[in-house]
């Protein structure tokens, strides 16, 4: 175990871009801030170096050892890390006029901080350590200085150990959303691949008398057929039991389907349905996107109005719906509507945009496949 932290932290590839991940849309400007910061320095560095020294001599050294490390957060602030504690003794030692100048101690610190705040903590703790070590057996660092480095990482660390442990429990909560919304899906489905399976037991126990001149072999064959529907009908309805939660009633009502989107516009909602032959599973998908738009903007912008538009876009069905902004969200709900949606939808590889409109409101679009009916 301490092996392998050891070469986590010293010499393992790290491919977390944690920057990126972490930061998301603010990882640009968060960056171009940090380089700016290690440019001054770097520039305050070399400009010492040749105050003191020759104008050709290492200040290249000086302030590439400040300045790249910064460069390398992009992909890595243990990569940064590791630079700059590389370079931190050599760097005072071509310096040795003042022992360890300020500038070296103040670029090296928000790189150690960086790794306190997204790195595990054998990770953490060992660079701790080393960062100390290296402060603390430099000239001119006093020993307040040098123990600030191991009390600030450890503040740093349990700010982002929270926060690490809300964002594991957030996409905790999000898988277990997605696999609820999943097994809700599968009972759904039931009632509409039981349909159709029905269908299939009914031509087949039927067909000996709609059809004239069928020879006994084609009778056994359709009513192997019919019999092999029935038990697939039995073991569907055996498999619906696993999915149903505790307590959880049978549904005995149909699946509603698209004809029925227009009853889940409330007053003052416009909603338009211009086709009408599409498979039943797609018009179960289009009917339950309809009702959580439409029930999430009831929540979360009460009094807006809302138009709904469901028409056929060459082989795709096209679902949208827009809300134009309302008064302060009542907040309530699971927080997992759009999970279940996006679930609905990839059922049948179609796709789902969300999006806040310009003028504050909130837009849904579902394209659907329609494959064959």
């Amino acid at each position: 175990m301490v092996f392998r932290t050891l070469y986590r932290t010293f010499v393992g590839p790290d491919k977390t871009r944690v920057l990126a991940t972490v930061l998301g849309r603010w990882r640009f400007p968060a960056h171009a801030a940090l380089i700016i910061y290690g440019f001054v320095f770097a520039v305050v560095g070399s400009v010492q170096y040749v105050q003191h020294e020759q104008p050709d001599g290492w200040w290249p050294v000086v302030f590439a050892s400040i300045f790249v490390p910064f460069v390398l957060l992009i992909w890595s602030p243990l990569y940064a890390w590791r630079l700059s504690a590389a370079a931190f003794w050599p760097v005072a030692g071509l310096m040795d006029w003042t022992g360890v100048p300020p500038f070296q101690y103040w670029a090296a610190l928000p790189l150690i901080l960086l790794v306190a705040a997204f790195y595990s903590g054998g990770i953490v703790l060992t660079g701790a350590l080393v960062s100390t070590l290296v402060v603390a057996n430099s000239d001119g660092v006093n020993a307040g200085m040098a123990l600030v480095v191991p009390v600030i990482m450890a503040v740093v660390y349990l700010f982002g150990a929270r926060g690490r442990a809300e964002k594991r429990l957030e996409e905790e909560q999000a898988a277990k959303a997605a696999l609820e919304e999943r097994a809700r899906i599968a009972r759904e489905m039931h009632d509409v691949v039981a349909h159709h399976m029905s269908m299939v037991v009914v031509r087949c126990e039927t067909a000996p008398y709609r059809l004239k001149g069928l020879n006994e072999e084609a009778e056994r064959e359709f009513a192997e057929l019919g019999q092999a529907a029935r038990e697939a009908i039995t073991d569907m309805q055996r498999l619906l039991g696993v999915l149903r939660t505790n307590g959880q009633e049978p549904e005995r009502e149909p699946q509603p389907g698209i004809s029925r989107i227009p009853e889940l516009a409330r007053p003052g909602d416009e909603a338009e349905v211009d086709v009408d032959d599409v498979p039943e599973a797609v018009g179960l998908t289009a009917y339950r996107i309809v009702q959580e738009a439409l029930t999430n903007a009831t929540r979360h912008a009460p009094g807006s109005k809302a138009s709904v538009h469901v028409h056929r876009n060459d082989d795709q069905l096209d679902v949208l719906v827009i809300n134009t902004a309302g008064g302060p969200s009542m907040g309530g709900g699971s927080g997992q509507g759009l999970v279940g949606m996006r679930e609905r939808v990839a059922v049948h590889g179609g796709t789902l945009t969300v999006k806040s409109t310009e003028d504050g409101g909130f837009m849904v679009r579902a394209r659907i496949p329609l494959g064959d009916k």
